[in-house]
């Protein structure tokens, strides 16, 4: 079973096959005909009602997408089995806490540092460049904020889990 929140309306959701076509929400059976328009929208009949879909925005961490469904755009945040069972340990929250480290995902080369310390950054940006098993990986930062100190130099040699970076 998901749960779905869209807008602030809350939904249980039972798929009943591994397309996610049949099923049933709030203990409502639903039969879904689905056509893909292209990469992002979706043709859907549900219940014999149409409903053009575009997804705007996914952020997988949060398990969070932006819809917009007949022009009308919608929020969705999904749980699952597993974020229940994390919430009820007390463990839910765990991901949102301030990463303050980044460490070499893998040994490797550091072939550029594309920020410097005391740099503003947000989730995603490029941090810098390690190469391993010849290819080069764009390492990426974890969280915002700021470049406190740059342990990694440039040509250097790293290990598995040695610190790179230090945020503030």
């Amino acid at each position: 079973m998901m749960k779905a929140t869209i807008n602030e309306h809350h939904f249980e959701i039972d798929f009943e096959d591994k397309q996610f076509q049949k099923g049933r929400i709030n203990n409502q059976s639903f039969d879904l005909d689905m056509i893909k328009s292209d990469d992002d929208s979706w043709h859907i009949l549900k219940n014999g009602k149409s409903y053009n879909i575009e997804i705007i925005k996914i952020d997988q961490a949060e398990k969070r997408v932006a819809l917009k469904v007949n022009g009308k755009t919608a929020n969705v945040k999904l749980t699952d089995r597993f974020d229940e069972l994390l919430k009820s340990l007390g463990m839910d929250n765990m991901a949102s806490k301030k990463v303050l480290e980044l460490k070499a995902p893998m040994p490797g080369l550091v072939l550029n540092i594309v920020v410097k310390e005391g740099d503003s950054i947000s989730k995603g940006d490029a941090l810098l460049v390690l190469e391993a098993m010849k290819m080069e990986n764009n390492i990426k930062s974890p969280t915002d904020g700021i470049i406190k100190k740059i342990h990694a130099v440039k040509g250097n040699a790293v290990e598995k889990n040695q610190l790179l970076i230090s945020f503030q």
